[in-house]
């Protein structure tokens, strides 16, 4: 199967729910905290598209260092002195895994996030080896305890160094 990335639009929204409800049933969150995600910044929103039909979807945006923010709330604005680019999803149907579609989502994240000094993501369902061989290490702060709680037992805050 071929799957590309592109860019989202607001009319891929339900899809995307969609997606995060079949890939994230642990862990939901509203339509409209992930249409808020894609609203606010554009330019770090993809769906993946194979076969015509959505695959998996991913959301990025500049955000604050090592405060990841909150599951289901929404951010309402983006810092204006951002520290880090933060990757909040990348979410694939399970027909669409082992493509290597997340690898080929890596150039649009980086390309999304010149300009800033690093990456950020939490990763969840024992995802940190992909995020290690992308560059990312887990960071091990006790600050960051209580905010990774609500992302599962296996959450682990990692950062990259752009």
């Amino acid at each position: 199967m071929r799957a590309e990335w592109r860019p989202m639009t607001p009319e891929d929204l339900p899809a995307m729910t969609a997606i995060a409800d079949l890939v994230h049933a642990d862990f939901p969150e509203d339509a409209a905290v992930l249409a808020e995600r894609q609203r606010l910044f554009p330019a770090g929103a993809w769906l993946l598209e194979g076969e015509g039909r959505a695959l998996g979807y991913a959301l990025s945006h500049p955000w604050h260092s090592l405060r990841p923010p909150p599951l289901n709330e929404p951010l309402g604005a983006l810092p204006e002195q951002p520290g880090c680019y933060y990757i909040h999803d990348v979410a694939l149907r399970p027909e669409a895994r082992g493509l290597g579609a997340a690898g080929r989502l890596m150039p649009l994240l980086d390309q999304a996030a010149q300009g800033l000094p690093e990456m950020a993501l939490v990763a969840v369902h024992g995802s940190v080896p992909f995020w290690q061989r992308h560059g990312f290490a887990v960071v091990e702060a006790p600050a960051l305890a209580e905010k990774l709680v609500s992302y599962g037992n296996d959450a682990r805050y990692m950062k990259k160094s752009i």
